[in-house]
């Protein structure tokens, strides 16, 4: 691990949010385009796990902004689908799935910070926070007369889509098993049909939200998730285990 809380590049890990702060671009990346967004969003992901060795080895983000925190996200959520797996088994012992529970809350927490980097740059670039503030735990919000709150933010919406990808591409697995009957391929690929269209309503979603907030129809916010049980600042439990130390 580097000194700046990075995780190494040596495959294992991903890079954690919490090193170096990325504010993000003061405008929209060249790389995206607005009526076209959710469908780089599909390609990257989809992309990523066709990858040989994802998310242990990963490519270059295609920037050092937006994408690589969208990248970021996905590898994550891709960590935190192996290790959930892991926790169920059965058959290993207790201080393994331990070790997978604290592996979940890791990602999980990785997973969020990375969702609100992507809300923190698309709001920038938007003009719909002030950038000095879009780090902080209250954005300031800079939002035109009229426009309507999404209750649900762009990256949320996003760290959503990747899940989605990561459903798709199990369940697309699941029908070309060898070691089932047809029954459970068939089932499998109703599923399957079923995962994509909810992904494309997602994927609409997104798009028409970025669309409206560009024009001054809609805007979101940053959410801080504030998650408690991670910081042993405020979880009841790990505090009294710390007074209990002194």
């Amino acid at each position: 691990m580097g000194s700046n809380g990075d995780l190494g590049n040596n495959g294992e890990f991903c890079h954690r949010p919490g090193g170096a702060k990325h504010r993000g671009p003061t405008t929209l990346p060249m790389t995206l385009d607005l009526p076209l967004f959710a469908a780089q969003v599909v390609a990257l992901h989809d992309g990523l796990l066709a990858r040989p060795g994802w998310p242990a080895e990963q490519p270059a983000a295609a920037d050092d902004g937006l994408w690589r925190w969208l990248q970021a996200n996905h590898c994550f959520n891709s960590r935190l689908w192996r290790e959930e797996d892991l926790a169920r088994r059965t058959t290993v012992a207790d201080s393994e799935i331990a070790a997978n529970k604290r592996a979940i809350d890791g990602f999980n927490q990785a997973r969020n910070d990375a969702t609100e980097r992507v809300d923190e740059i698309l709001l920038v670039a938007l003009g719909l926070v002030d950038a000095a503030s879009a780090r902080t735990d209250a954005p300031v919000s800079t939002v035109p007369a009229g426009a309507r709150l999404n209750s649900e933010t762009a990256g949320s919406i996003a760290d959503r889509m990747s899940i989605m990808a990561l459903k798709i591409h199990a369940m697309r697995a699941q029908t070309e098993r060898g070691d089932v009957d047809e029954a459970h391929r068939a089932a499998s690929r109703v599923k399957l049909e079923r995962l994509q269209q909810q992904r494309a309503d997602l994927a609409g979603c997104l798009d028409t939200l970025l669309a409206d907030a560009a024009a001054g129809r809609a805007y979101f916010k940053v959410y801080r998730q504030f998650k408690m049980y991670n910081d042993p600042r405020f979880n009841p439990v790990l505090v009294a285990e710390q007074g209990a130390k002194r």
